[in-house]
């Protein structure tokens, strides 16, 4: 029960540390370029988690890393891109919109995620997720109007979005390094596309902030994205992927709540719809995610005789048996594991 608590904990806390970045983010665009930021944002998170696994090396706690493939790099390429891109196109978003708007858009990322996981990796999306896909599109709409009435179009919604589907793109890229570390994918998209959206800033020759701008920026990207993944697989290792995306689902609505707290933010009565449309999407999503798992076991018991050294012996095997079944929230799929466990008693 404490090591559940304890979990659960730490999925909430990852969540509240992705979500806090929005708002934060929105206050370092007041004295530095949404490239900069971006730039120093991921480089936190790449530097913060390669300190922090020399630290547990140093402890003698550190997880095995593995070089990566050549099947492997081209996926890696792409996630560094895509997570120079991405960033860059969210920073502009922020700047150009509300900081609670963004935080609930930003769950269009798994529109996006799903979509391209059909059409290009043919995955099977469950009529639960399709509902849920439908909402989620249709509240980001509704939020990217800034007056529904004049229906005036927010250009930040547009970046927001953008943002999402190169996320999206990079889910899928990332899936296929999923055997390795999960630290060591933090770190080499953090450094590597940290590195690339500070080039890009360069070419643009947009000038650095203050230095406590950039500290302040990079402590903010160690948590907001570091720390957050580093407590979600924490969580996840208890909880299970299912129950750990559940609590984190929370994360828009508490970047919303966010934005309103540290900005005075307050938005307009669409926004309040969206809200109850984005809660209602987020409940479907779960109820989809969260599987049932049923665990059936039972137990049979055989006999057999032979000779041996011309004595007749008598050989009682007991086997146990272990189903485990796992249903899809709509039974759209299913996930078989089969575990065998056996006694032997030898009789002579």
């Amino acid at each position: 029960m404490k090591t559940h608590r304890i979990a659960t904990t730490y999925a909430i806390l990852a969540a509240a540390l992705y979500a806090v970045s929005i708002p934060l983010s929105k206050l370092i665009l007041g004295y530095a370029s949404p490239t900069i930021t971006a730039a120093f944002l991921y480089l936190g998170a790449g530097l913060g988690i390669l300190l922090y696994r020399i630290f547990l090396k140093g402890l003698g706690k550190s997880e095995q890393a593995k070089p990566l493939t050549k099947k492997e790099f081209p996926y890696a390429f792409g996630m560094v891109v895509l997570d120079i891109i991405a960033p860059i196109l969210l920073m502009f978003g922020i700047k150009e919109s509300f900081a609670a708007n963004v935080s609930l858009i930003n769950n269009f990322e798994i529109v996006a995620t799903s979509l391209i996981a059909l059409f290009i990796f043919k995955e099977i999306i469950s009529k639960r997720l399709w509902f849920a896909i439908l909402l989620v599109t249709t509240a980001s709409i509704i939020l990217s109007f800034e007056d529904a009435s004049a229906f005036n179009f927010n250009i930040g919604s547009l970046y927001v979005f953008g943002a999402c589907i190169c996320w999206g793109l990079e889910n899928n890229c990332t899936r296929a390094l999923s055997n390795n570390s999960s630290y060591q994918i933090v770190t080499i998209k953090g450094i590597f596309s940290g590195l690339g959206s500070l080039i890009v800033a360069l070419i643009l020759k947009e000038g650095f902030p203050a230095v406590h701008i950039i500290l302040l920026t990079l402590i903010l990207g160690f948590a907001s994205y570091g720390l957050s993944i580093h407590f979600y697989i924490r969580a996840q290792k208890d909880l299970g992927a299912a129950k750990t995306s559940a609590y984190y689902s929370i994360a828009p609505f508490l970047g919303a709540s966010f934005g309103m707290l540290f900005l005075a933010e307050r938005p307009a009565l669409q926004f309040y719809i969206a809200v109850v449309i984005m809660l209602v999407a987020t409940f479907v999503m779960v109820k989809d995610t969260v599987s049932l798992q049923h665990t059936h076991l039972h137990e049979h018991t055989h006999t057999h005789e032979h000779t041996h050294g011309g004595k007749p012996h008598i050989h009682e095997h007991t086997h146990l048996h272990e189903h485990s079944h796992t249903h899809g929230g709509d039974g759209d799929f299913h996930d078989h594991t089969h575990t065998e466990i056996s006694k032997h008693t030898h009789k002579h």
